[in-house]
């Protein structure tokens, strides 16, 4: 009766948390600010310009507008935030379930390229526990989109897994995968500090299509000449792969809720991961809301919050 229930309420931002960066592809200056919400909130987009309110965007898969190279969401004026993908991570990774993400530009800023420094921030303001009970998406069925060589499937589970397989025609980066059982401090640990990655051969035809205008050596991994540019190098040999699966903790967190399943990508991305949870949620055999159970102050050791909210 030792082990105090963990996990079962949902949690905020302890405190309010600033951030300052630029936009990986905007090249432009933003700064965010994450603010503690009530229970129920979920996390939300609020655009801001000169103190004025432009929108209010839930971070759901119904609000997603783009998958070229990031996630973009967006409202139906048109008012979009791209790059969501590693504050999304940073957010699902440390089970926030509830927060205001303020910005006053289109793209959350690009930090070092992973989730890390927004890991480290959230670390250092805290989470708050709230009254009420965590709210789980549970899968019942096995859901799969093909797409050519690329496939995703999420199954049921009482967890929440994640497999994730690359394959790139490049020597440096090749054939990697990797399976992991998620929790905030895995995803501290083997997740959080994989940065964003491209290739010199595509930066032409970036810029000209107006994206990777903030791409640097401080913010991307550059693989060119059959190496990889930046003077520190990798800071760990599956650092590819484990990027993947960052962002594909950031884009499955677009299901509103924490997911109970096992989710294998093999060669996806952004947009791979977004047509699986569509195909999830237009059957509505597949899925269903369980909450977990009323807490209690103690609970039986080794009581598992997963399974009490898979009964």
């Amino acid at each position: 009766m030792s082990n105090r229930f963990i996990g079962a309420r949902q949690t905020t931002v302890a405190r309010e948390i600033e951030l300052q960066g630029t936009g990986v592809h905007s090249g432009a200056p933003v700064a965010v600010v994450l603010h503690p919400a009530e229970e129920d909130t979920g996390i939300r987009f609020v655009v801001t310009k000169r103190g004025r309110l432009l929108a209010d965007i839930p971070a759901k898969v119904d609000y997603v507008k783009n998958l070229t190279l990031c996630t973009v969401i967006g409202d139906a004026a048109g008012t979009t935030v791209s790059t969501v993908e590693h504050l999304l991570a940073a957010l699902r990774g440390l089970s926030i379930d509830n927060c205001i993400v303020e910005i006053d530009s289109k793209e959350v800023p690009i930090m070092d390229g992973s989730s890390e420094p927004f890991v480290e921030a959230i670390d250092e303001a805290g989470v708050r526990e709230l009254a009420a009970p965590r709210k789980f998406i549970k899968v019942l069925k096995p859901i799969r989109v093909e797409d050519g060589a690329c496939w995703g499937e999420l199954v049921p589970h009482s967890g929440f897994h994640l497999d994730v397989e690359i394959d790139f025609d490049s020597p440096v980066v090749g054939r990697q995968r990797l399976a992991l059982e998620m929790s905030p401090n895995v995803f501290r640990r083997e997740l959080c500090r994989a940065r964003t990655f491209g290739f010199m051969s595509d930066v032409e035809r970036l810029w000209k299509a107006g994206l990777a205008l903030g791409a640097n050596l401080t913010n991307t991994i550059a693989i060119g000449d059959g190496r990889v540019m930046n003077r520190e190098g990798l800071r760990d040999p599956l650092e590819f792969v484990r990027h993947k699966m960052l962002d594909a903790v950031g884009d499955l967190s677009l299901s509103g809720l924490p997911l109970l399943a096992a989710y294998r990508s093999v060669r996806g991305g952004h947009r791979l991961n977004s047509n699986v949870l569509q195909a999830l949620f237009a059957d509505s055999s597949a899925w269903t809301i369980v909450q977990a159970p009323r807490v209690r102050e103690l609970v039986p050791s080794g009581f598992s919050l997963a399974a009490a909210a898979c009964e």
